[in-house]
């Protein structure tokens, strides 16, 4: 599959988590600018709010409201190749842990809503779906160093900031998104080349896999050298995955097989749908700053919530 992309802005730090609004924009967030932002029909960017850290995705919550994992600044960006385009590196001088916000889309007024959980600093949130009854799954991406790992989880929350609950340990969880039934959530694992799936068997409550340390079921674990980001789901169920040094989009299929769609970017980060037939997609190009839109051959999940 080959996609024609239209390049719907520019310039931008290291753009993330979009969602396709009603009114035609797209809300995403901007990690390096540390910014919740929007991009007009016409291209025109304008900043919603400021979120220092470093805000690295978004939904929409029945509220209306916006809410956003934090990563914290778990990294800082650095110019990379001959090109110099934009990539993370672990360098954290501001870091103090991530957190999860509540943006009054209105005022743009940021509330924090989660910052630890029993007693612990959460590491590095990064990715939130909604499901029906208003609660939110999101992902607490983990640390990699030279000499060692902090695992990241998968948690489920309420947006009164009243509620949350570890639902599994996974090595370096991010992308999440929910299959058309509801009854699976899906993660990525990003430096396996990984796609989790684990049957949700109450709020916050996941099957574990079959055995010890598996989170789920494996769905495929991609060859070689690539990074699993951000999600979607289809709305025939096929997961649409973010694809890191591979540069694109992996679109796993319900056969088990899988498909890899090219973006000219390095880290192709994330990418939402919408239009009135859920088949305009917009792609973050993080790396080069641009977001950009496509048709896609099938429609989009609808979300469970939208402003």
């Amino acid at each position: 599959m080959a996609l024609e992309l239209k390049e719907m802005c520019s310039g931008l730090g290291f753009p993330e988590g979009p969602v396709a609004m009603n009114d035609g924009s797209v809300l995403f967030v901007d990690i390096k600018e540390q910014t919740l932002a929007r991009l007009s029909p016409d291209g025109d960017v304008s900043v919603v709010a400021e979120i220092p850290g470093g805000p690295n995705g978004v939904a929409i919550g029945p509220d209306g409201a916006a809410y956003v994992c934090n990563n914290g600044g778990v990294y800082s960006f650095v110019p990379f190749g001959p090109e110099k385009i934009t990539v993370p590196a672990p360098i954290r001088p501001n870091y103090k842990g991530g957190s999860v916000h509540r943006i009054d889309l209105k005022t743009g007024a940021v509330t924090q809503l989660y910052d630890s959980y029993e007693g612990k600093r959460l590491i590095a949130p990064d990715d939130l779906v909604f499901d029906k009854s208003g609660g939110f799954w999101f992902t607490d991406t983990g640390i990699e160093d030279d000499e060692s790992t902090r695992y990241g989880g998968l948690y489920y929350a309420s947006i009164d900031g009243k509620t949350l609950i570890k639902a599994a340990t996974i090595p370096m969880p991010n992308g999440v998104g929910l299959s058309p039934d509801g009854k699976t959530v899906y993660v990525s694992d990003t430096v396996f080349g990984r796609l989790w799936a684990m049957e949700i068997t109450g709020p916050g409550q996941v099957k574990p896999g079959p055995i010890p340390g598996m989170p789920g079921n494996v769905v495929q674990t991609l060859p070689g050298y690539q990074w699993l980001d951000s999600l979607k789901v289809e709305a025939d169920g096929r997961v649409c995955v973010g694809t890191i040094f591979n540069g694109g989009i992996t679109v796993f299929n319900l056969d088990g097989t899988n498909e890899h769609v090219n973006v000219p970017d390095l880290f192709t980060t994330n990418m939402c749908f919408g239009g009135s037939d859920m088949r305009d997609l917009w792609i973050t190009a993080s790396s080069t700053g641009k977001i950009y839109k496509t048709r896609w051959p099938r429609p989009g999940l609808k979300l469970e919530f939208n402003s």
